[in-house]
């Protein structure tokens, strides 16, 4: 193995992998030169280590900080649920509770390094520690939101082949629904206060297990996570990120985006089932700062800026469509303890929005851009002059270009695909591939680089300015929704012969769900709104309610090419106007 971070934890790789237990690892350098060191190989200028596990390599390193007095014992994760009920750990707590919850995953479950398991909770501390715990045994995490159905859930445990679940209460039953059509799954994980037959008790053998475990010792490209990520045609397909693509490819954006230090408070309102828990995972802990969760089971604005107001939060991220309702508010009425810097991203950012909130806050929003198959791809960093509009400039260590259909490299002005290189060299910090999908791989590529899908133009000072998708995904408050998905369905109703999904424009989520149906003889007569009501249910109830169509149009034919397919690109332009 390639000895790195000159003698923090050189005698830790040689000696002691396979052993996170922390009284094992060397005295410590200075807190700068640590990160300097993971940041040094975030930007590409040092060589990524040929063994690395977040879990021993990182937070194993703070937690020892902690104990040897060269870090104050801050809190590393700090949760609220509103009710008055809040969970602190240290990176020391932390590392022994996720180290009880490995014990938990390799004894009664039984799992090994490389079985996958799906991870489908809410904003619940189970999640971080569960999180690290696949880390720590080499388990691949598959994490998913809590509104999938039974057959968004049965289609992913098949396709991943996961051999464990865990879950709540509110989930279990569509589990035991579907769970004898998945042959390859073998324990079902409950974190609950209560018991269900045929389930493990996450809680109870946690209390129960040891913290005393033995880190299994990882190369950095084995596989850490798999997200499900939409696309224009066919299912969700299965994106692979290595232990390093995300254990050190957010230390630069962390440290330079999110400017993120040992001393900050980090609070991200996503859902855990979506890529950017995972970005404030690996961005903030790699930084040594703290995670703050707030369970938020419904996402209200008043919760939000009260939330603002108590807790010492010093980092702020939302998506666009969030902050678009929390400028809808009196802002002048709220005063934020220690807020300095604000984050957004997941869709475009109206500039109206932008300037609302640093007229009322005096704070401003950064906006930054990434995809499930990368890393930070550009933003606006923190002491960057930031252009209203503007994603900002290329993220390190990435090369990003314009490029036309054929790859070729466009000049500034130009209209085009927003693309980055990956030849010669492949950055680390990026996806293995589309799994069980080499087509779909094959396809993302043009010339030397990976075409993203997005459109943009790129100014004479670097800045990119978005402006749409290349294809037919829906991108409604950062929920990324394939119009296949939405159409299969529709199909199952029998009221539809065909139909057509589409973006239309949304004043506060930015763009939603729009159905053009073609009816079947039989509804034709059918009230329209009444109609419109029951097809929306019944595509809550077959897919993610957040996939719905809140809008439905009835006409009596569909746009089609003389082939006969369906031109969803004809129906779009005629939403937005172009």
């Amino acid at each position: 193995m390639r000895l790195w971070l000159r003698g923090l934890v050189c005698q830790a790789l040689r000696s002691s992998w396979g052993v996170c237990r922390i009284h094992t690892q060397p005295p410590p350098r200075p807190i700068p030169e640590v990160v300097a060191t993971w940041e040094a190989i975030s930007l590409g200028r040092q060589p990524v280590p040929e063994y690395f596990n977040f879990a021993h390599d990182v937070l194993d390193v703070w937690s020892q900080l902690e104990k040897t007095g060269h870090r104050p014992p801050n809190p590393a994760f700090w949760w609220v649920n509103g009710s008055g009920t809040e969970v602190k750990w240290t990176f020391e707590e932390l590392g022994k509770q996720s180290r009880k919850a490995a014990n938990v995953l390799e004894g009664v479950c039984g799992l090994q390094p490389g079985d996958r398991m799906m991870l489908v909770l809410p904003r619940l501390p189970d999640w971080w520690l569960i999180s690290v715990a696949c880390m720590r045994t080499g388990v691949v995490m598959i994490p998913g939101v809590s509104q999938l159905t039974a057959k968004d859930l049965k289609y992913r445990l098949q396709a991943a082949r996961a051999k464990s679940i865990v879950t709540s209460d509110a989930l279990a039953p569509q589990v035991d629904a579907i769970s004898a059509d998945c042959p390859s799954l073998q324990t079902k994980l409950l974190v609950s206060d209560t018991s269900r037959p045929g389930w493990i008790n996450f809680r109870e053998l946690l209390r129960a297990a040891s913290p005393e475990h033995n880190c299994v010792r990882t190369r950095s490209g084995d596989s850490v996570a798999i997200y499900f990520t939409s696309g224009t045609t066919g299912a969700p397909k299965m994106v692979e990120h290595s232990q390093s693509s995300y254990g050190l490819g957010f230390v630069a954006s962390g440290r330079r985006w999110m400017a993120l230090t040992e001393s900050d408070i980090f609070w991200n309102t996503t859902d855990t089932g979506w890529v950017k828990a995972a970005w404030t995972l690996f961005s903030a802990w790699s930084n040594g700062a703290c995670i703050f969760v707030h369970e938020l089971p419904r996402v209200d604005a008043k919760t939000i800026l009260n939330t603002l107001c108590r807790f010492p939060i010093t980092t702020l991220c939302c998506v666009p469509t969030l902050f678009r309702l929390l400028v809808q508010e009196d802002l002048t009425r709220y005063k934020f303890q220690c807020l300095r810097h604000c984050l957004t991203g997941g869709e475009a950012l109206n500039p109206d929005v932008r300037d609302k909130w640093k007229s009322q806050t005096g704070l401003e929003l950064h906006e930054g851009y990434g995809q499930s198959e990368t890393v930070v791809i550009c933003g606006n960093s923190r002491n960057s002059t930031i252009k209203s509009g503007s994603m900002g400039k290329a993220s390190p260590p990435y090369d990003v270009q314009i490029v036309d259909e054929e790859g070729n490299v466009l000049p500034p002005g130009k209209e085009g695909n927003i693309a980055v290189r990956i030849k010669p060299t492949r950055p680390f910090c990026f996806f293995n591939c589309y799994l069980d999908n080499p087509e779909k791989t094959a396809a993302s590529e043009q010339g030397d680089f990976y075409i993203t899908g997005d459109r943009a133009h790129m100014d004479e000072d670097g800045y990119f300015w978005f402006l749409g998708r290349n294809d037919d995904v829906i991108n409604s408050s950062s929920y990324r929704i394939g119009p296949v998905e939405v159409e299969s369905a529709l199909a199952e109703h029998p009221a539809v012969l065909e139909s057509a999904v589409v973006s239309s424009p949304d004043p506060i989520r930015g763009e939603v769900v729009k159905a053009f149906i073609v009816l079947s003889p039989a509804y034709a007569s059918h009230d329209p709104e009444a109609l419109t009501r029951e097809l929306q249910e019944h595509v809550k109830t077959v897919t993610a309610p957040y996939k719905y169509p809140r809008k439905v149009a009835f006409i009596s034919e569909l746009p089609k090419t003389v082939s006969g397919k369906i031109l969803r690109s004809k129906l779009r332009n005629q939403e937005w106007g172009r």
